[in-house]
């Protein structure tokens, strides 16, 4: 078990919730870092409605996030982690009171979706979780870097939300404000990364029909901020004149449209005009003579005089020619048509339309996607199976994945081989898969059972290492989950978070 504490006769300026109490006292009362997400129902709302809007935009515009492109720095072995209390573990949920069945098939277990969030720059990420037990079947495992903005080193992320089952912008079981954070106060303060977890309490789930159109009058139209359309629809003069009787005049809602027309005519017509349509040479030469509609117009043949720049970008029907003096020519060619003009008057309506969210509480998270079990300080050599959204290139640039749908390893746990000082890592465990970023905060699953997809988290995916430098991932590492991260994890799995639609 290590502990970070303040060097004899120095000074740490401490950031994040410990930050007053470390001044006074080198060892903290508590090793629980609890920091919230969203402070009240309002706020939870406006995250809903910033992933949900213009059909879940802003989820579908979220990227891989990955920390460990922030630097690039030799990896060393070394270290190793040391239980400080008996092993323990919490069933998940729904087992209880129940024994694992060991079956063979690979089963993608209902509790993994994406976690999603906002750093403050702006630039939207996900990274993996999932559900677990908890006493308010509300609770969320994830990294800590996943939960906490390691660039800003003093707060939390903005707008998080967890997305179970989440496919292609499609959110099967809801969306889940995250209320929140639980971790230990080293990844807290001092972004040490062998305590890099984070259980996150959220909200019940928002789900229901995302973009329903509902009309609404011209005002209210031109008022609203969001999505919105018109549609208009042919109507009847006589349904045009009741409109505007009804309105004192002519509306928004109901309006008519003039079109001038030319209908062609003889040229004895009492109505008809004579016009002139410009057309090809080839045209020209091949209409007939005479008083007829389509005929050559006497003395319809103009030449004009242009530069040569003019000459060389005309793309008109006129016939392009340079005469014997060199001069840049453009003649013109018409033929003559009678025409009968009139007034076409057509009548509609016009209804308008905003789009909304309609949306309702489908329940608690563990309800609707059940929850795995919680291990702690389990040895290594032990296998477990592990579920996330890899999506980012390996080191070469190869991308193997697309992040759409969840990957799976399965392998033994190994004592970190691992020391990688900028991240403070000298305890992690140490796990075979050769995954990339998107799968921070994938869950570690002991004794995971495929017929039922319950298991035990003993881990979450921390860091993604390239260890033989061939520039291709093949290692993830994870926390030690000891008793200290057992007890963070009783503290969040005790801690209610509500309704946001009652």
């Amino acid at each position: 078990m290590k502990r970070i504490l303040l060097p004899a006769g120095g000074a740490i300026l401490a950031t994040g919730l410990l930050a007053a109490g470390l001044a006074s006292t080198a060892q903290a009362d508590t090793d629980i870092a609890k920091d919230d997400l969203v402070k009240t129902a309002a706020q939870a709302a406006e995250v809903i409605d910033f992933w949900t809007k213009s059909d879940n935009a802003a989820l579908k515009k979220a990227v891989a996030f990955n920390p460990d492109a922030l630097e690039v720095e030799k990896i060393s072995s070394g270290g190793g982690y040391s239980a400080d209390t008996k092993p323990g573990s919490t069933a998940p949920i729904g087992e209880e009171k129940k024994t694992t069945a060991k079956v063979q098939n690979v089963n993608l277990p209902k509790t993994i979706g994406k976690v999603f969030f906002e750093y403050r720059d702006g630039s939207l990420y996900w990274c993996s979780g999932t559900s677990i037990q908890s006493q308010y079947r509300n609770l969320v495992a994830t990294a800590g870097h996943c939960v906490y903005d390691i660039a800003a080193n003093d707060e939390v992320v903005s707008r998080w939300v967890f997305v179970p089952g989440y496919y292609q912008g499609k959110a099967p079981w809801g969306i889940y404000v995250g209320k929140q954070a639980f971790t230990h106060y080293d990844f807290d303060v001092y972004e040490d990364f062998d305590r890099d977890y984070a259980f996150v309490t959220v909200y019940d789930g928002i789900g229901g029909t995302a973009n329903t159109p509902k009309q609404v009058k011209k005002a209210d139209y031109d008022a609203y901020q969001g999505e919105k359309f018109t549609k208009d629809y042919a109507i009847s003069a006589a349904d045009y004149q009741k409109c505007k009787d009804l309105n004192g005049g002519e509306t928004p809602d109901c309006w008519a449209k003039a079109t001038d027309l030319e209908d062609l005519a003889g040229p004895n017509h009492p109505d008809a005009t004579k016009v002139l349509k410009e057309v090809s040479k080839e045209q020209y030469d091949a209409a007939p003579s005479g008083q007829v509609n389509g005929g050559k117009a006497v003395n319809a043949t103009t030449t004009e005089f242009v530069t040569e720049s003019e000459y060389k970008s005309y793309t008109g029907p006129g016939y392009r020619k340079i005469d014997e003096k060199g001069n840049f020519t453009i003649t013109h060619y018409y033929l003559k048509y009678w025409v009968k003009k009139s007034v076409k008057v057509e009548y509609f309506r016009t209804e308008f339309f905003i789009v909304v969210h309609e949306v309702k509480s489908v329940g608690r998270l563990g309800d609707n996607v059940g929850g795995q079990g919680f291990a702690w300080n389990q040895p290594t050599g032990k296998y477990v199976r592990t579920f996330g959204y890899p999506f980012g290139p390996h080191l070469d640039g190869n991308k193997p994945f697309t992040g759409v749908t969840p990957k799976w390893c399965y392998g033994k746990t190994a004592k970190n081989v691992l020391r990688i000082p900028s991240k403070k890592v000298e305890e992690q465990i140490s796990f075979k898969c050769t995954v990339t970023a998107g799968y921070d905060g994938a869950p570690w699953l002991y004794k995971y059972s495929n017929s039922k997809r319950l298991g035990y988290v003993n881990g979450v995916t921390s860091l993604i290492a390239d260890t033989d430098s061939n520039k291709r991932y093949d290692t993830i590492t994870s926390p030690y989950f000891d008793g200290e991260t057992a007890a963070i994890y009783r503290a969040a799995s005790a801690s209610w978070s509500g309704k946001l639609i009652p």
